[in-house]
């Protein structure tokens, strides 16, 4: 089983080939490739290689399959005694990503 962690939008994340993985907004258009330099292990057969703190040799190629929103969130503030309220909602941007391949550089 090959398996990497990688850092992506300030969040560390268990990886496989094959699989899709919602991150932070990353621009571009859905059908673009793009390359995950950040990768801080990697493990091939069970052989681990640990980066300090990344490894770089390998990169991790990705398609973008589309742009994607979160769920919903609702910030409730309330000011006791000035009846002052203010109810906002939130949804997060998210760009669903799929795991082509780990490509080691040469």
């Amino acid at each position: 089983m090959t398996y990497a962690i990688i850092e992506a939008s300030g969040k560390q994340i268990w990886i496989e080939p094959g699989k899709f993985y919602d991150l932070n907004h990353i621009p571009g258009e859905p059908g673009d490739l793009i390359h995950l330099n950040r990768v801080l292990l990697i493990n091939k057969k069970g052989i681990q290689y640990i980066g300090t703190p990344c490894l770089k040799s390998i990169k991790i190629q990705a398609k973008i399959l589309r742009h994607v929103k979160h769920k919903k969130i609702t910030v409730f503030k309330i000011k006791p005694k000035k009846n002052n309220k203010s109810k906002q909602g939130h949804r997060q941007k998210l760009t669903r990503l799929l795991i082509q391949k780990i490509i080691p550089s040469i």
